[in-house]
């Protein structure tokens, strides 16, 4: 094996092995409260206020919120562990240590993203089973499904980690999921299809990204979406493209390494 190609390998089991163990040995803390809000969500959303308002796209509402609910338990489980870990690395001063091994900051950068992946994918899981006591659901697209939850949680662990390197304090890691995620999430068509607002809100919901993820998804699992699913796909290969030659740079210049 590659001398260069080796310690790298090992780098990143270790990383990768380091972020799951970090989220599942404290998972009272990172696994069972988004699962118990998202039940709150099916009560609430799906089987009370859902009775009033009928049928949405040819499917019952609580049909209609879960692709929606699921996504949004990935978007923010998987941003929320690259953004806590990497920033608590600054914070005890260990992402020093990383920085001058031989080790490749694509190594680290891709080991933390997998970290937040894996969280945001088992959260996921864990939501899609719990909605299972709710509802039927039958994935309509599997490749689809599979390609857009991963793009998702891909990006959204890209985004944690540029939050995390320009953050300087405690306080800074949740500003951003309070006021840019949570009402991106939110008016990201979870609850409603946007063919429900007026056409100039329409055009201005195509300018929210998490519109696109959410309705990507809904297309794989229920077979309707609001939007064309290859601009959905696109805009999402692209992203995740131009966020992680972003991240490399910033973690090659080593900006933000510092508390």
């Amino acid at each position: 094996m590659n001398s260069e190609l080796r310690p790298n390998l090992v780098a990143l089991n270790t990383i990768v092995y380091r972020e799951v163990r970090r989220f599942t040995r404290i998972w009272p803390q990172t696994l069972l409260p988004p699962a118990i809000t998202m039940v709150l969500y099916f009560v609430i959303f799906g089987n009370l206020i859902g009775r009033q308002i009928g049928d949405m796209g040819g499917f019952t509402y609580m049909e209609y919120i879960v692709p929606g609910l699921i996504m949004m338990s990935v978007i923010t489980n998987s941003y929320g562990n690259v953004v806590s870990s990497f920033f608590g690395s600054k914070f005890q001063r260990s992402i020093e240590e990383l920085m001058v091994s031989p080790v490749s900051p694509h190594t680290i950068l891709i080991g933390f993203t997998l970290g937040g992946v894996l969280r945001g994918l088992m959260v996921g899981l864990i939501v899609t089973l719990l909605s299972m006591f709710f509802t039927h659901l039958q994935v309509h697209h599997l490749g689809i499904t599979i390609l857009v939850v991963v793009l998702t949680a891909t990006i959204f662990s890209l985004l944690g980690f540029i939050n995390a390197v320009f953050a300087r304090n405690f306080d800074d890691i949740s500003i951003i999921p309070t006021f840019v995620l949570t009402p991106l999430t939110y008016l990201g068509g979870v609850f409603y299809s946007i063919s429900l607002l007026s056409p100039f809100w329409q055009t201005v919901s195509l300018a929210n990204p998490v519109l696109h993820m959410v309705n990507a998804f809904r297309f794989g699992i229920l077979g309707v979406s609001d939007i064309r699913i290859s601009v959905a796909i696109t805009f999402m290969l692209v992203a995740t493209v131009v966020l992680y030659i972003g991240c490399a740079r910033l973690l090659v210049s080593g900006r933000g390494m510092r508390t």
